[in-house]
């Protein structure tokens, strides 16, 4: 068992700050965290008092039960301020894989607070040690997003059995004490996320403080018995919405400004600017339309008792790279209406360009969640672990 202690946030009744002020400053602040290269915890704690670090937990240990659709549409807005506080934010999801812990473990996870910030690196998987109640780990990780900021951390072991459910792998769970963080990262976008690698020397993690990555859960509610990888997918592609919607706005802001200094008409005037905003909105639209709309689809299925369905879980991935990859479209065509204007480094554009980029790179976004989902469109088994 962990001596866990996590630092009691105040009551949602005791909040004082709109989410809209918290997004201001946010979106004041976002040059900081690029210099930081993470978000800071004032603003994780300003974000758990916002509902986002509870939004997954089990009702039955405080959670909000807020529903998937709803959690989607608060991260596309926290991204619409800043790609990388949305992308910190979504990991508001991740108390679906604790889930899968034991009751009494996650009894003990809860106990101070359901606001609870969980990090992980789960790839490499590394080699585990079988011991006397549980495991020995050691290893590094790559890509623990959010990592500066959690309560508990995460990472990826082999545990010796191959044959584990879907191929899914198993994670440890620690305290932040017994993990080094290797400060690491340095990109071209999502710079705030703090995606650091992990570091673990010759820890010990009992059996009870395991799990597996998208297995059963322990906890019989409804958000449960969503799909946990698709929608570990869909919290990572809405970000690119709300930095394509970001990227619009600041066209729209531009576009009635003055002419420009060679003497060309303001943006507004010139019949191709207005045309290419006009496809950016339609697909846009079309994209979070398919993504919003699977995603009630399924949700409303759950609520009546109906299980989901493989050609549902694909339909979900699909409308997840769909999004990521739109809003990177989007933002892309932004930039280029631009012009000379948005190639200072200072230029929110360039922000919006860098960041979109690096969501669509995602690995739960890549080329081949395409073939996955056509696999199962066309009753042929897709790439393993789709599913």
């Amino acid at each position: 068992m962990l001596d866990f202690q996590a630092e009691a946030a105040p009551s949602v009744a005791g909040q004082t700050e709109t989410l809209d002020r918290l997004l201001a400053d946010i979106r004041a602040r976002r040059t900081e965290f690029t210099h930081l290269r993470h978000v800071p915890r004032d603003v994780i704690e300003r974000l758990k008092r916002q509902g986002v670090y509870s939004a997954a937990t089990p009702v039955c240990f405080g959670g909000s039960g807020m529903s998937p659709g709803d959690f989607l549409a608060l991260v596309e807005r926290i991204s619409q301020a800043d790609g990388s506080v949305g992308w910190v934010a979504s990991f508001g999801s991740a108390s679906v894989y604790l889930a899968a812990l034991p009751k009494a473990t996650q009894a003990e996870m809860y106990r101070a607070s359901p606001d609870l910030v969980f990090a992980g690196g789960l790839f490499p998987i590394q080699p585990a040690t079988q011991v006397d109640g549980g495991w020995m780990v050691n290893g590094t990780w790559k890509f623990a997003s959010g990592c500066k900021g959690a309560d508990l951390l995460g990472v990826g072991i082999g545990t010796g059995s191959p044959g584990q459910p879907g191929g899914k792998p198993r994670t440890a769970v620690l305290q932040p004490s017994k993990v080094e963080i290797v400060d690491n990262w340095d990109v071209m976008g999502l710079c705030g996320t703090g995606s650091h690698d992990l570091k673990v020397s010759s820890q010990f993690v009992d059996d009870d403080w395991t799990f597996i990555r998208g297995g059963e859960p322990t906890i019989d509610e409804p958000l449960y018995r969503y799909p946990t990888i698709a929608y570990a997918a869909q919290v990572l592609a809405v970000v690119n919405l709300g930095i394509a919607r970001a990227a619009i706005d600041e066209i729209t802001h531009m576009a009635g400004g003055r002419v420009a200094i060679t003497g060309a008409p303001r943006l507004a005037d010139r019949s191709y600017v207005r045309i290419e905003v006009a496809k950016a909105e339609a697909r846009l639209r079309a994209a979070r339309g398919f993504f919003y709309d699977i995603t009630g689809e399924v949700w409303d299925g759950i609520l009546a008792g109906d299980p989901v369905t493989p050609e549902q879980v694909a339909t979900l991935r699909l409308a997840a790279v769909e999004a990521a990859r739109a809003g990177d479209w989007v933002v892309q065509q932004m930039f280029g209406l631009a012009g000379t204007t948005a190639i200072y480094a200072s230029h929110p554009l360039q922000r919006y360009l860098r960041d979109a980029a690096v969501v669509r790179q995602h690995a739960f976004l890549g080329e081949g969640i395409y073939d996955g989902a056509g696999a199962v469109a066309l009753g042929v088994a897709p790439m393993p672990g789709f599913l």
